[in-house]
């Protein structure tokens, strides 16, 4: 464990919610050069550094939303270059998850009432000799430029109050007054395990218009998330207002959805040439509505001024998806831009209500995916640890949402007494299984092997004496399209039916994680618990080949997880593609079941129908959104009705990457790539190509190094190109021959004509 020398601090004033925190010091003198310097910075709120007037990194919102109880991350940051013989280190502090509003009861300070900064600066010197300092009492607190923060109702900055003149030595003003030092545990301050939140790019307005109503609006061309950035000239005291939404109705900006959230940025102008950026709140946008800009929408046009900054948590991207369909290649950018706004330190469910929480199954359905699009393991592991950390503190029970903030607030009636939720919980050993496959690190089994198996002895536990989960609150097959919009929770899988297929998964996937650790006995105990729950579900939930309420998620399920017999099975592929049929291949399936229907469809032989059920526009489907003009993927499959109003039900979201879980399909089946062994050490590359698309191409900077398979329909051939990376092989699979086994390097092949039958 550190032990440090600095402590968290507080500001003697509240300074409007955003107080700065300043320390000055001279350099022991006499040890030759300064070799480093290497500041930790963390704060009970989020914080930024400078030291002699610069700016220590470009991470945002450190140090992040973790499970503060217990553990609260800190950065380590190289400033060798910034210090010098009288050096000033200036925090300023801002609310964020700590001590802003969560979830949508309207509360905050559920960690805290006080904000806190801690800083340590450790100076190593040419002889050897360190010198430590940080913040301690001596320290001292003013007010900042900011007189809001929010993380949902957006920041208020008066540029008036700008003056660095706090970030230069001998500085001392009446304003200011003393820190004192909290009475807080930093045995709890913990390193980031994944990457900081950093700005990825900037959109610049695409359009800005006069709405009916006469309200200036911009549009960003993409939904996003991040903040408006505005430079501009105005009087001194003119306040210029910006609030965000995803959508327009009716040729307004759509708020309804927001809830209370304000999503709200307001900036005072100073009389002189401003620049404003809103870095302690965030919102998830594509339209602003600017009132107060000086000149108008002439002006905005003419001269410009607003430019929208993108933020996420600064994941490399690592896998790309292209095909011949242009609606397809909008449905998978929807998909990464989905994932980039909404890993922003948590994966969260959406990133502009009053949410904005970690929900646990939304990651369940889409970690697959995430693992593919960027390189999620350490923001993921980050995440696990607190999922952990939540799970051994409220015994074994994996919360609805990590970090658990729900914890402190009373829950709506329909979800029942928190307890164990299949999908949802089951993100315990779900995401930790997907990260093993996609990445072959055993550090991620190795370090939530305990949780994983903690889990999977508590859904044991709450099984009924058949051998069923069929007791207790169940979110099911969630936002099935057939439920009313108010009732998310009624569709027509069975919820109980869904619990043990999932609780089957989760078993299995225990005993598969043992296997890899050399865990016989654990490897042995949910083996066993697998084949009980096969038993009871075929016992209890199969009739005739039948599964009890027959519909495509339960069907879809059942074949994915490998839990039919041979006939039960084959019965269970053609009554799913049945299914499909009679549902004019438009979407009949939730949360639970939407990321496996087109691998049921494909793995019982009816690629058709799951190529039929992708390519589908009219609503529901994944292209309906897209023919609607989305840039991510909806919460739900209509959030938007056809007439362009916005859906009724209080709960619609446009940024929502779950129903996104498709694409995980679409990479190993259009594109053909998959892992054939953890970490992409063996590779199958074997593209099925349909849907009338002329060619697709799919890569991945795999841990071995680029992979990728591009395939092309030539004079009805179908020509592959494949790139094996250096350390693995893959198996080469085109239609009408025999499995290849080929290594590193780049290999074409062409399939006969005479075998190929596409649609």
């Amino acid at each position: 464990m550190t032990t440090w020398h600095a402590r968290m601090i507080a500001s003697d004033k509240d300074f409007d919610g955003a107080p700065l925190l300043r320390g000055e010091f001279q350099l022991d003198e006499g040890h030759g050069d300064v070799e480093s310097a290497t500041l930790f910075l963390s704060a009970l709120g989020v914080v930024e550094a400078w030291v002699n007037g610069q700016r220590t990194s470009e991470d945002l919102l450190t140090p992040g939303w973790s499970s503060y109880e217990w553990r609260v991350r800190y950065s380590e940051l190289d400033v060798t270059e910034l210090v010098s013989t009288t050096t000033v280190v200036g925090l300023a502090l801002g609310n964020g998850w700590y001590r802003g509003r969560l979830a949508w009861s309207g509360g905050s300070k559920y960690y805290g009432e006080e904000l806190g900064g801690f800083a340590e600066l450790r100076i190593r010197f040419a002889d050897g000799h360190e010198q430590v300092v940080g913040t301690d009492a001596s320290w001292t607190a003013g007010p900042s430029a900011t007189t809001a923060n929010d993380l949902y109702d957006g920041q208020s900055i008066d540029a008036r109050r700008f003056d660095d003149a706090w970030l230069s030595p001998g500085f001392a003003s009446s304003e200011w007054s003393a820190a004192r030092v909290l009475d807080d545990d930093l045995s709890r301050l913990e390193p980031y395990i994944g990457p900081p939140v950093r700005r990825q790019m900037e959109l610049q307005p695409v359009k800005v218009w006069t709405s009916p109503a006469g309200k200036v609006l911009v549009d960003f061309g993409q939904n996003l998330v991040g903040w408006v950035r505005a430079t501009l000239t105005g009087t001194s005291g003119q306040v210029v207002t910006v609030r965000h939404a995803e959508v327009l109705e009716e040729n307004e900006l759509g708020t309804r959805p927001l809830r209370s959230a304000e999503a709200t940025d307001r900036f005072t102008l100073s009389g002189g040439s401003d620049t404003f950026e809103p870095t302690l709140t965030f919102h998830g946008f594509r339209y602003a509505e600017v009132d107060g800009w000086p000149g108008g929408a002439d002006a905005l046009r003419e001269h410009g001024g607003l430019t929208a900054v993108v933020i996420s948590s600064d994941m490399k991207r690592i896998g790309t998806f292209q095909t011949s369909n242009p609606l397809l290649n909008r449905l998978h950018e929807n998909a990464v831009w989905g994932m980039r706004g909404n890993f922003v330190d948590v994966p969260t469910d959406c990133p502009q209500r009053d949410e904005r929480l970690g929900w646990t199954g939304d990651l369940s359905a889409f970690a697959p995916s995430a693992a593919f699009l960027f390189d999620s393991r350490d923001f993921l592991r980050d995440w696990l640890r607190d999922l952990a950390l939540e799970q051994s503190h409220d015994q074994d029970l994996v919360p609805f949402v990590v970090p658990n903030v729900l914890k402190y607030i009373e829950q709506p009636a329909e979800f029942g007494a928190p307890d164990t939720a299949a999908l949802w919980s089951d993100a315990a050993v779900w995401v930790p299984w997907a990260l093993w496959r996609a990445y072959g690190d055993r550090r991620v089994l190795e370090e939530q092997f305990e949780s994983m198996t903690g889990h999977a002895r508590r859904l044991r536990s709450k099984l009924s004496p058949n051998g069923l989960w069929d007791t207790g609150f169940q979110f099911g097959d969630w936002l099935d399209p057939d439920a009313a919009p108010d009732q998310p929770w009624a569709a027509k899988a069975d919820k109980h039916v869904v619990a043990t297929l999932c609780a089957f998964r989760t078993a299995s996937l225990v005993a598969a994680a043992a296997d890899v650790l050399g865990d016989a006995g654990a490897s042995a105990e949910f083996g066993t618990m697998a084949h009980e729950l096969q038993a009871a579900f075929t016992e209890h939930y199969v009739s005739e080949s039948v599964i009890t309420s027959d519909c495509t998620t339960v069907y879809a399920l059942a074949i994915v997880f490998g839990i039919l017999n041979e006939a039960d099975r084959e019965f269970a592929g053609h009554r799913l593609a049945e299914l499909v049929e009679k549902s004019g291949y438009r979407i009949s399936t939730g949360f639970a079941g939407t990321p496996f229907v087109t691998d049921a469809l494909t793995e019982t032989g009816n690629l058709d129908a799951a190529y039929r059920l992708l390519l589908q526009t009219e609503n529901p489907s994944w292209l309906y959104s897209v023919s609607m003009g989305a840039t991510t993927i909806w919460e739900r499959w209509d959030s938007m009705l056809p007439d362009g109003t916005i859906n009724p039900g209080e709960m619609t979201s446009f940024n929502h990457y779950a129903l996104g879980a498709v694409v995980d399909w679409m990479h190993r089946t259009i594109g053909g790539l998959a892992p054939l062994e953890p970490g992409y050490s063996r590779i199958l590359m074997a593209p099925q190509p349909g849907g009338g698309l002329d060619w697709a191409e799919t890569t991945l900077e795999t841990p071995l190094g680029l992979a990728s398979v591009r395939w092309d329909m030539v004079e009805g051939r179908v020509e592959v190109t494949a790139t094996v990376p250096d350390g693995s092989e893959a198996v080469l699979r085109i239609p009408g021959s025999d499995d290849e086994v080929v290594g590193p390097g780049h290999h074409i092949r062409k399939s006969s004509p005479a075998e190929l039958s596409f649609h």
